[in-house]
């Protein structure tokens, strides 16, 4: 066999078996490496490319063999085949410059300037006196600039005919060319973020300031994608840098805005956007964000000029309609607030923060229904609406939907954590479900977002009173105050809570009361004349203002009087009712149907209220709440109706001086405390109060007592009134009593951690849980029948039952009451005196116990004073509406006629 035959033999793999030793195959390589280089100088590079792979076959490793292997396929145009010989050269000798100058070669075949300049300066670094790769670098270096540049061209004209993703592909290639071209960084971070990919496009903006760190706007972009991811406080440092860059530049002042806008940092946004108009006057972006801003700082009059210059800028821009609109809310203008809400919708349909606005005033105005839809078209455009949902969750509240509006209100927390409102409103559901602990968790966590959120504190007050805890209670709406001296609803609570507690002072209650009735007076223009004819006979008109015109102890005290009003003083006298409250039932049925007029004042502001009022005529303007709930006390500051009154739903003053007369009676209000009140004190003969028997088939029961062979003592109080020295005293009560049993009821009571305390707090003056009988909450009827496991209640101190003593009274249960020195204190003296029970009136601690006790041991005598004690307290002026109502009128009379006399002068004759 020849040698060419040979080689032809053993270039063909499938005769491995036919291989020479390892020795000669190395040989036989390296010689067919000289024969392919000798055949390549002859100009027959074919026939020395077949040399090169018969070579490999022996001895793969043979690194000359794949580069001159890898030179020939250079030349006939085959780079990528060249690539990967080279590649298996460099395996074998990566040391070699030679090579890796050549891969640089193949790379700009194949037009990839940036894979052969990175090839040639590793030729340089292995051999630096290699002029020919330092030419072939520059080459490169100026092929991939004039690519990079061509590429980055192609994305501006695709963007710029909106086909984003092939710019995208353009920008990326321009990368893959020159890594460092700062702009198609900053284009293709854009593009990035105009699709949502804030993470992405932020390492694009930091590779574009990395290489750029002059250049303002990309700053600016980079905060921008910052500020998409909520990384507000980087973003806020990369607006202060593009600003250290462009002090002028109004984009960067508006985004700095916002941002500290949403970091809390209010003042600091309104005088970033205040800059930018100073440079740019009409820039409507700023103009609108100012207004936003100044609403939530409260300053409504320039947030209202920033408004309206917006407008006159441009009047279809629907945000500063939307703007105004929250404006006329806050000022309680309300019917105008929903012309502006409706007025942006009609411009843009779809803004969904119009939506919210008008659903929010629809709700003031106590259309539910229609705000809900509102709410519920937000959330179609915006489903994710934190703000919707909390709001959406309140109309469900209002709705006593308490199950649904939880919901909303979680919904809205998953959306948005750090939404403080919807905490706050989540744990007034919480309160109403009697969730108190919860209640409390949530409060103090929309307190701890929002550190100056008033009305958290002023609610979370409220709980913590159902709790027993007065003196943290009272620190909160302490804090509340100095956070907003206007916020009413934490001056009510204040002067309620404080009612509460013993040791205050009278003269502390009058100044806190007056302190109120200084900002309200602060809130309103009252009125120092009224139209009123200064007629002391004529008809009078009566208005009631209240919030709880429906089953509530107010409405069912006030039924039998209006009852016995509308049928003995018809021709003399006429009753309107100013409802601020939204549910009616049937009591508010039976109530309306004795007044001449009924006004749902929800919605109204005091302001507008108060203009009802005088437009109706009222002569005599009766407030029945004072600092409870749903009170509209700040609209008496307007002084609406000449004479203005407070009776029967508070127990202390309001504070207003423009409330004339405080209604009392003989035993409730001893004349040396007259001086802590800031109205006049006017007695009525008997009582102050005068119930409607319930509209129940509850009969008295048998003395329990005899059945048990115990004495159960009971009291349905709110829990809040149990003190430390009432659970002293009334522990006494059941030592003194072997045996007995004390039954507490109320709603506190189905909370596992009141229930606990109650029993630690009785414990503590040896008091075994086993003697105490818990029970919460329970329909009327049934909570009347719960009577029929009491044999004697004891009144709590210093703010005694009301309430809860006539319906005990009316169950045949007498109360125990210990007399004390203020008005609210003497309330179950009152009670007891006009119900014929003067022995059950304690003189002090002392007398208190003896007297349970002496009670107790006579069950006779008190099984017998059950049995006819429902018939004596009917007939006594407590249940006896027509005797109350004629007291009631002449009192109104006489105020009138008074007033009359300082009016004109004279009494009209007729």
């Amino acid at each position: 066999m020849g040698f060419l035959d040979r080689l032809a033999q053993i270039a063909r793999p499938d005769n491995a078996t036919d291989m020479p030793p390892i020795q000669d195959r190395v040989v036989e390589a390296a010689q067919l490496l000289e024969l392919g280089m000798a055949l390549e100088e002859q100009g027959r590079p074919d026939e020395a490319l077949l040399r090169y792979e018969a070579a490999l076959g022996l001895q793969p490793t043979l690194a000359r063999a794949h580069f001159n292997k890898g030179n020939i396929l250079l030349d006939r145009g085959a780079a990528e085949d060249a690539l990967t010989a080279y590649s298996m050269a460099l395996q074998y000798k990566p040391d070699s410059a030679g090579t890796h100058y050549n891969i640089g070669n193949a790379q700009l075949r194949l037009a990839n300037p940036v894979a052969a300049a990175a090839a040639y300066r590793e030729a340089l670094r292995l051999r630096p006196d290699f002029p020919d790769a330092q030419t072939a670098l520059e080459a490169a270096l100026a092929m991939g600039a004039e690519a990079a540049e061509d590429a980055f061209r192609q994305g501006l004209a695709a963007e710029d005919l909106g086909q984003l993703e092939r710019a995208a592909t353009s920008y990326r290639q321009t990368l893959a060319i020159q890594p460092d071209h700062v702009y198609a960084c900053n284009n293709l971070g854009g593009l990035l973020l105009r699709q949502g990919q804030a993470a992405e496009a932020t390492l694009c903006f930091r590779q574009a300031a990395e290489a750029a760190p002059g250049d303002g706007s990309i700053l600016l972009n980079l905060g921008s994608a910052l500020q998409a991811q909520g990384l507000r406080e980087e973003a806020l440092v990369c607006y202060e840098r593009a600003l250290e860059i462009m002090p002028a530049s109004v984009p960067a002042l508006i985004r700095q805005g916002i941002v500290r806008s949403d970091l809390g940092q209010r003042a600091a946004a309104a005088a970033s956007y205040r800059r930018a108009l100073e440079i740019e006057p009409d820039n409507p972006q700023a103009n609108l964000n100012l207004c936003s801003v100044l609403i939530e700082l409260g300053q409504l009059d320039p947030a209202e000029a920033s408004c309206r210059r917006l407008l006159a800028i441009e009047p279809g821009n629907a945000g500063a309609h939307s703007n105004l609109g929250v404006i006329l809310k806050k000022r309680r203008q309300l019917d105008e607030a929903v012309a502006c809400f409706r007025r942006a919708l009609a411009i843009q349909p779809d803004l969904a923060s119009a939506h919210v606005n008008l659903g929010s005033a629809l709700h003031g105005l106590g259309q539910l229904d229609d705000a809900a839809a509102c709410y519920l078209r937000a959330l179609e455009i915006q489903p994710d609406s934190a703000v919707a949902h909390s709001n959406y969750g309140n109309v469900l509240q209002d709705l006593d939907r308490f199950g649904l509006a939880e919901k909303s209100f979680l919904r809205a927390l998953e959306i948005d954590p750090g939404l403080a409102m919807a905490h706050n409103n989540l744990a007034l559901v919480y309160s109403y479900t009697r969730r108190l602990d919860d209640s409390v968790a949530r409060f103090r966590r929309a307190i701890e977002l929002d550190p100056d959120y008033a009305d958290a504190y002023a609610n979370l007050a409220g709980v913590l009173k159902d709790l027993g805890r007065m003196d943290d209670a009272l620190h909160a709406l302490r804090r509340a105050l100095e956070i907003d001296r206007y916020c009413l609803v934490a001056h009510n609570n204040l002067l309620f809570i404080q009612n509460y507690m013993a040791e205050q002072p009278g003269e502390q209650l009058l100044a806190d009361a007056r302190r109120f009735g200084e900002v309200a007076a602060r809130l309103a223009r009252p009125y120092a004349d009224w139209p009123n004819p200064p007629d002391a006979q004529r008809p009078l008109r009566v208005g009631l203002v209240s919030g709880d015109l429906c089953n509530h102890p107010v409405g069912y005290f006030l039924e039998g009087v209006l009852t016995a009003l509308a049928s003995q003083a018809s021709g003399r006298l006429e009753v309107f009712a100013y409802s601020n409250r939204l549910a009616e039932d049937e009591t508010s049925q039976r109530l309306r149907a004795c007044c001449r007029g009924w006004c749902s004042c929800i919605g109204l502001t005091d302001e507008a209220l108060a203009r009802r009022i005088r437009d109706d005529g009222i002569d005599i303007l009766i407030d029945l709440a004072g600092h409870t709930a749903h009170n509209r006390l700040a609209m008496f500051a307007w002084k609406p109706a000449p004479v203005q009154v407070s009776w029967l739903g508070y127990f202390a003053t309001t504070g207003v001086a423009a409330i004339d007369y405080f209604l009392a009676d003989p035993w409730t209000l001893p004349p040396d405390q007259e001086a802590f009140f800031a109205e006049q004190v006017w007695r009525l003969p008997e009582t102050r109060l005068c119930f409607t028997p319930p509209n129940s088939k509850v009969e008295v029961n048998a003395l329990p007592a005899l059945a048990n062979g115990y004495i159960t003592f009971g009291c349905f109080n709110n829990l809040s009134k149990m003190n430390d020295a009432v659970v002293q005293l009334w522990a006494r009560v059941l030592q003194a009593v072997p045996g007995s049993r004390l039954f507490l009821k109320y709603q506190q009571l189905a909370e596992a951690s009141v229930r606990q305390r109650t029993c630690e707090r009785f414990a503590v003056h040896g008091i075994d849980a086993a003697r105490l009988i818990f029970e919460d909450y329970a329909p009327r009827a049934d909570y009347l029948a719960a009577y029929h496991r009491v044999d004697i209640a004891l009144d709590p101190f210093p703010f005694p039952g009301g309430t809860t003593t006539v319906e005990a009274l009316w169950m045949g249960v007498p109360v125990l009451t210990l007399q004390g020195e203020r008005f609210l204190a003497r309330q179950g003296v009152g009670l007891l005196m006009n119900a014929g029970l003067p022995e059950w009136v304690a003189a002090d601690a002392e007398d208190y116990v003896a007297r349970a006790a002496t009670h107790a041991n006579d069950l006779q005598a008190l099984a017998a004073l059950r049995a006819r004690l429902r018939q004596q307290v009917l007939a006594s002026p407590i249940y006896d509406a027509p005797r109350f109502a004629q007291h009631f009128e002449a009192a109104l009379r006489s105020m009138w006629l008074r007033w009359c006399q300082g009016a004109s002068g004279r009494v009209a004759q007729h």
